[in-house]
């Protein structure tokens, strides 16, 4: 398959990491199944690449480590984004036999419109994939290998190159999973990425239970056996802007926090007793200033001190309280992940109305 002319390097990229086709290869070798997932935001210009890499995948391949392996299914998850996106996703699935649109009802975000496509596969194993072309389809043969050969139940793919972002992003990104590793205790949150290998039993049972608001990765962990990593290179996302903000990328940070367990109300407990600490070297500061003289305005420095750092405490604390209570309000309420209905343009908002004269 020849490379992208508009991928910086995928050339030399793709010579090592290409799967084989090998026809003589050993007619008793089992094949794997593999369904792709790609949820859908604003992939109006990208998606036509993407599908057309994918398109050799949907004959039997075979690995470097011999393993056949075979798309059988890409599931194009429509989330509602800005542009086009639907009109695409409709043009590819009349082009490709193997592309499926699942339609979303409305907004859900990247991790919620996954989990729907991973509820809606049938293949041996999942694969996920972003829609803007940074991840290069080709390197589905080096993840089922690390699969295989590590006995593995997920593998993540571990960029060996910068991600194609600004560098004050990857920095932010970068602190981000190192505090969540330092916060939930998890020893493979730097690894998460959105380009994965699932077991497709494991990935369509996080899908069914995982309640409103979980983090993707963190439901994966928690039934996956062995996560593993498998390099791969990176490619630019072309000319298409980033879906996420700074606002948008906190929030996925503050809900990686939190849907990891309750290590964040342990935290709470932590900043009382370390207020109290400082409380204490504060009384004991003020005590001594107030024995030789230094202090003029008879407490209003103690005063002031001591009650911005209680305020800011307790309302920090309460945030965080108020943040669980919420997630778990929202799944006793029963809200969804997702919901899956069907492509509008099939049902009555589709139908046009016409003029009887």
């Amino acid at each position: 398959m020849p490379p992208r002319p508009d991928r910086a390097g995928d050339q030399a990229h793709m010579v090592d990491s290409e799967p084989v086709i090998d026809s003589s290869a050993p007619a008793d070798i089992v094949e794997h199944k593999i369904s792709i997932v790609i949820p859908v935001y604003q992939g109006e210009r990208t998606l036509d690449a993407v599908l057309a890499e994918i398109d050799p995948l949907t004959t039997s391949q075979i690995t470097r480590d011999d393993n056949r392996f075979v798309v059988e299914e890409v599931l194009l998850v429509f989330d509602h984004g800005p542009d086009n996106s639907a009109g695409t996703i409709r043009a590819l699935t009349e082009q490709y036999p193997f592309a499926r649109g699942i339609w979303l009802s409305k907004n859900f975000g990247q991790h919620a419109a996954t989990l729907a496509g991973m509820a809606s596969s049938g293949g041996d194993w999942i694969v996920t994939l972003d829609e803007d072309g940074q991840h290069d389809p080709a390197d589905i043969g080096s993840l089922l290998d690390t699969a295989m050969r590590e006995q593995a139940h997920v593998v993540y793919a571990k960029p060996t190159n910068a991600a194609p972002h600004g560098a004050l992003r990857n920095t932010a990104s970068k602190a981000a999973k190192i505090a969540l590793e330092q916060i939930s205790g998890s020893t493979n949150a730097s690894d998460y990425q959105s380009f994965r290998l699932i077991l497709g039993n494991i990935g369509r049972s996080v899908a069914a239970y995982a309640g409103s608001g979980v983090y993707l990765d963190v439901a994966i962990g928690w039934v996956a056996a062995r996560v593993v990593t498998s390099p791969v290179m990176l490619r630019s996302e072309g000319d298409r802007e980033s879906g996420y903000s700074a606002r948008r990328l906190f929030s996925h940070f503050w809900r990686m926090v939190l849907t990891t367990g309750t290590r964040g109300l342990r935290l709470i407990s932590v900043l009382g007793v370390v207020t109290a600490l400082v409380g204490v070297v504060l009384a004991l500061i003020i005590f001594i200033q107030r024995l030789v003289g230094d202090i003029e305005i008879q407490g209003w420095a103690s005063l002031s001190v001591i009650v911005l750092l209680s305020a800011g405490a307790i309302l920090f604390s309460l945030g965080v309280i108020a943040e669980y209570i919420g997630i778990n309000v929202n799944m006793a309420m029963g809200k969804p992940p997702y919901l899956i209905t069907n492509d509008p343009a099939d049902g009555p908002l589709g139908r046009t109305r016409k003029v009887i004269r």
